[in-house]
């Protein structure tokens, strides 16, 4: 019984221990936000001010996300970038393709393992973090908070879930275990395939083992677990913007059809009748419904149109919007102002986009996942383990038809001037020439000599087969 009693002591220790790190989180992650915008010791509140929220949730991300076009192009555009393409792993040092190659490309194929991953990416952005789901054969009420077991398992699906259907239910509190501080197991709220109306029969709660999906969170800070969602980072500017846009429409529609001044004369007694009369001509004319008016005994006087451009105050929040996501100002709104600025700006966004994949995309969401279902047995291990495998994303650099044919032009020009310029191949040879100023390659100078000298040989050959057949020809036997 002794035995009994400290288990169970043990047991609920943990458990509040458990209980106790889940609510110091949120009550620091509280007190810090109730922080913001608080200044001349405490008396003015800069947020309470300008209408910003202390807190912003998922929710409020997913939201604005889904009405504020900038809001998504910020969250879409760097997401899509990096994952353009395809994705492939290759295993160093392999000629030939391997299993692991294989059956990755098979699994992407079945599962649109990329477009998921997309997703969660997404997600990530929408939220302190996202989950991604792995739905393997042995996946069951019974099995959902049990680990894995490791084996030939076959993965049947993967599903993105955003932070706000998430919550963590109990955490690593092992002080030996290499996870301590982690989350143990997750409470994901999923919808019912077969559930219909608006009730809570609709939905399905999950209690779910970390090896059973895989956790992302970008910007992390103290812990493993919440990150900073650069949505959150730039929500303030997305108010304005939305404030600057929304009021300037505003301020035309009102200002635009200029409001009136009625001064009656001081000798007009203006009945009931009357008055009730222009009343509803002034409301049919604030409606639009009305095009003039016709008031008696009253001097009508049209005010002053007010309205202003607000594209310097658009263009600051841009720029600060731009500052804090790494977005060109440009690529963000798509502006093509200016061809070289522009060349510039997609050189700077793909240059981003590149340590993107490389510095936060792929170790957090990429190898995560196929680290699992190698572990699990998903996918086979790697010939050497030693090399492992590396990730090959698309060129992010290659040339498109248009700038292949501009350079094409380009080089031909140059290449005329050069070849009908008196002296010039004495003052820069050819291979210099091709090198130096039309800026090819090795391999492209030694293909252009080549079949230049190809030609000359054949020219040639042609020329002495005209001389044996027609002697005459030359002056020389004349």
């Amino acid at each position: 019984m002794a035995n009994n009693g400290t288990f169970e002591r043990t047991k609920y220790s943990n458990r509040f221990m458990e209980r106790l790190q889940t609510l110091s989180v949120l009550t620091n992650r509280l007190a810090l936000s109730q922080n913001l915008g608080l200044s001349h010791n405490g008396d003015r509140d800069l947020y309470n001010s300008l209408g910003y929220p202390k807190e912003v949730k998922s929710e409020d991300l997913i939201a604005r996300w889904g009405r504020q076009g900038i809001a998504r192009a910020l969250v879409d555009r760097p997401v899509k970038k990096t994952w353009q393409g395809p994705i492939a792993l290759i295993e160093p040092e392999q000629e030939q393709e391997t299993a692991l190659q294989k059956e990755f490309d098979t699994l992407n194929d079945e599962l649109g393992l990329k477009e998921k991953l997309l997703r969660v990416d997404r997600l990530a952005q929408l939220g302190s973090f996202s989950i991604l789901l792995l739905g393997f054969d042995d996946s069951s009420q019974e099995n959902w908070p049990q680990p894995v077991s490791s084996g030939n398992r076959k993965l049947l699906y993967v599903r993105p879930i955003s932070r706000r259907n998430v919550e963590i239910d109990t955490y690593e509190t092992d002080f030996s275990n290499p996870r301590y501080g982690k989350p143990r197991i997750y409470r994901i709220t999923l919808n019912h395939p077969n559930a219909t109306g608006n009730d809570i029969s609709r939905t399905k709660t999950l209690k779910v083992h970390y090896s059973r999906l895989i956790h992302i969170a970008f910007d992390l800070l103290e812990d493993d677990i919440e990150g900073n969602p650069v949505m959150e980072a730039a929500y303030n500017r997305l108010m304005d913007l939305e404030k600057l846009v929304g009021g300037s429409a505003e301020m035309f529609w009102r200002g635009a059809r200029p409001g009136y001044f009625g001064n009656s004369n001081p000798d007009y007694k203006i009945d009931e009748a009357t008055e009730e009369k222009l009343m509803d001509q002034l409301d049919e004319y604030e409606n639009n419904l009305r095009r003039f008016l016709v008031a008696e005994g009253v001097d009508l006087q049209s005010l002053a149109q007010q309205i202003a451009d607000p594209k310097g105050h658009v263009e600051t929040q841009i720029m600060m919007i731009s500052a804090v996501t790494n977005i060109p100002a440009r690529i963000l709104i798509g502006s093509e102002r200016g061809q070289l600025a522009s060349s510039q700006d997609e050189a700077n966004f793909k240059e981003y986009i590149s340590i993107r994949r490389t510095e936060e995309v792929e170790p957090l969401i990429f190898r995560p996942l196929i680290d699992r279902l190698i572990e699990v047995g998903v996918l086979t291990k790697p010939i050497n383990p030693d090399l492992g495998y590396s990730v090959q994303w698309s060129d992010l650099f290659s040339l498109g038809e248009k700038e292949k044919a501009d350079i094409g032009d380009s080089r031909a020009g140059a290449l005329a001037k050069y070849s009908n310029a008196p002296m010039a191949e004495q003052q820069v040879p050819l291979e210099p020439f091709l090198k130096y100023f039309l800026q090819m390659d090795d391999d492209q100078i030694a293909d252009i000599i080549t079949q230049r000298d190809s030609q000359m040989s054949d020219m040639l050959s042609r020329e002495a087969s005209s001389e044996q057949i027609n002697p005459n020809s030359n002056p020389l036997n004349a």
